[in-house]
């Protein structure tokens, strides 16, 4: 054999050994390694938790408040945005100047187990310079069934589903809360809010911690005998018991927690040309 020829085969031969040891070393590692942590993007391959009662007090250290950091607290959530922040305990979303909808604030969605009964509470504060606008919607809130929201109203007529929540709304001589709801026994396009608000006069105040509450019950069957009870600081600001949140067996249970927090409705009159801030705390939920 040539010398030039044995010199490649001696090359090859090295060449082969290298590729063996560290393909060897390499299945060794990945048997002791301690293991990954596996990041948002890849959640979908491991199941998260879902949780029927939860105390969520954002007592983190300051700085963002990551997808990964929500899943760890509230369990299986989707659709969350890494522009939230932790602000001294609080949970603090950003509402974008000259944006309506989603786009401008957050829209999240919270899987906890199915039920016919459900008390959930948080706390929300607006921003002590924060710009009231027209309205929009105001954190955490019940998705019924499929969860309808938008304006779509035959959906929850059709039996869908149904939502619970709450906006702030500014008449331009007040700014108060309210209840936004859809339901199967809806008759507007959009959510309900049966002409109620907190407080019945006068108007909320900037930089003031209000403590918002929800009592649901399913109605059974096709009869309006579901409850809605929103509560403001303690008050009752709305209960009715004669609610048809579905007559879809399958659709009318509590199946998840909205987190809604934007400008909006749907037309430019909703919006502001400054950034806003609106802070969370204490959020609770248990099923009954």
């Amino acid at each position: 054999m040539h010398y030039k020829q044995k010199n490649n085969l001696k090359l090859f031969s090295l060449a082969l050994f290298a590729l063996f040891s560290a393909f060897f070393l390499s299945s060794c590692e990945e048997d002791v390694k301690a293991p990954v942590e596996i990041t948002d993007a890849d959640a979908v391959t491991e199941a998260r938790a879902i949780y029927s009662s939860r105390h969520v007090t954002f007592s983190r250290p300051n700085g963002t408040y990551t997808s990964s950091q929500a899943a760890s607290d509230f369990g299986n959530i989707g659709g969350w945005d890494n522009s939230a922040y932790i602000s001294s305990e609080n949970l603090r979303i950003t509402l974008a100047a000259n944006v309506i909808g989603t786009a401008g604030g957050m829209e999240s969605r919270i899987d906890i187990s199915d039920g016919t009964q459900y008390w959930v509470q948080y706390k929300i504060r607006f921003h002590s310079a924060f710009d009231w606008s027209k309205g929009g919607k105001a954190g955490f809130g019940l998705q019924v069934g499929n969860g309808v929201t938008g304006c779509r109203a035959d959906d929850a007529r059709a039996g869908l589903g149904g939502s619970f929540r709450t906006m702030w709304y500014n008449t331009g001589s007040r700014v108060f809360l309210q209840p936004y709801i859809y339901h199967a026994g809806m008759t507007g396009r959009c959510g309900d809010t049966f002409g109620a608000s907190y407080p019945s006069s006068g108007s909320i105040s900037r930089g003031t911690w209000y403590t918002i509450g929800y009592y649901f019950k399913a109605n059974t069957g096709t009869s309006y005998n579901g409850t809605a009870e929103l509560k403001v600081n303690g008050q009752v600001v709305l209960r009715r018991d004669n609610i048809r949140w579905s007559n879809s067996d399958s659709q009318r249970l509590v199946k998840g927690l909205y987190f809604s927090v934007f400008r909006g409705g749907s037309t430019s009159d909703w919006g502001s040309g400054s950034v806003g801030y609106i802070y969370f705390d204490d959020l609770e939920w248990v099923k009954m």
